[in-house]
């Protein structure tokens, strides 16, 4: 190695060492902990979206593969995960046609449970939102606007999440320009199509990939960011949504780059302390060097 390229590969490497003993970045968020799951399967890996129960304990995830999986995560007396049991999957999502998921059709990002358990499942390939009345079940028909068919290859409904009273919120990965708001989708219970009644401005490089309501009904999103070979930054902000309008944007947990792995998933939920957590699931991509990490951050009651 030649060596000017020794002593910038010497730098970058005591730079890299320096910010990965950085502290984190401000947000009132307390790290709980981060736990690498692991399975035999084939179909194991990918998983973009996750839901827990009331108790944190009941899980739903979704694979960017087209697969839905549903367990139980066991907790210590201090509420630290410490195993999860797969009761059923992994189950492949199927179209309105009976069909199996594949190619464009099976990229499934977003995921949000109804009140009866029945999933909703947004995808960025052919950018839709279906609903299961079984995860076993050929998909409901939902509307799909024209705006969904314009949205970005590959970054388009990474973000899904249910209110109490049933109305579905999504939003793209990507909004189309540096300078150009990401368009937040509604649908109604009970409506014919879906309506776009704000948008969330850019902040930088940040991404949405993740969202969920808290049970203090507040509307919580995860961001993502990228710097290559430091690797993936996460955010969580906070948001409140009245009618038409949302306000806020309360970054309350932020990592730096490289503490975790591609955070995608997104579950808000109280524990018996009262203090709301936050449930992080990664994408590993299938790539063996990445992992399926669950990270967990408790947010004191205010």
């Amino acid at each position: 190695m030649p060596r000017r390229a020794l002593v910038a590969l010497i730098a970058a490497l005591a730079g890299f060492g320096a910010w990965a003993q950085a502290p984190e970045p401000p947000g009132r968020a307390e790290f709980v902990q981060s736990w690498r799951w692991s399975r035999p399967e084939p179909a194991f890996g990918g998983f973009s979206a996750i839901e827990l129960d009331p108790a944190g304990t009941a899980l739903t995830v979704v694979s960017d593969r087209g697969t839905i999986w549903r367990g139980t995560i066991a907790r210590d007396a201090a509420g630290l995960i410490s195993g999860i049991e797969i009761a059923r999957g992994p189950t492949v999502l199927r179209s309105p046609r009976s069909l199996e998921t594949e190619g464009t059709t099976q990229d499934s990002e977003g995921l949000a449970l109804a009140a009866d358990g029945t999933a909703y499942v947004s995808f960025e390939g052919v950018a839709r939102v279906a609903h299961f009345a079984d995860d076993a079940a050929m998909a409901d028909p939902m509307p799909r606007p024209r705006e969904f068919m314009t949205l970005q290859d590959n970054s388009a409904l990474e973000a899904l999440a249910i209110a109490e009273d049933g109305t579905l919120y999504t939003l793209p990965e990507r909004s189309g320009a540096k300078d150009r708001a990401f368009p937040v989708y509604r649908l109604k219970p009970g409506a014919a199509q879906w309506d776009q009644p704000f948008a969330i401005p850019r902040d930088g490089d940040w991404l949405p990939v993740g969202a969920d309501f808290g049970p203090d009904g507040r509307f919580y999103l995860l961001e993502r960011d990228f710097w290559g070979l430091l690797g993936f930054l996460s955010r969580v902000r906070v948001f409140d949504i009245a009618g038409d309008t949302v306000s806020g944007g309360e970054v309350v947990m932020q990592s730096r780059a490289g503490r975790f792995d591609n955070l995608e998933g997104l579950a808000a939920w109280r524990d018996d302390t009262g203090a709301i957590r936050l449930t992080l699931i990664s994408d590993d991509n299938f790539i063996p060097l990445q992992q399926t990490q669950l990270v967990e951050f408790r947010l004191a009651p205010q």
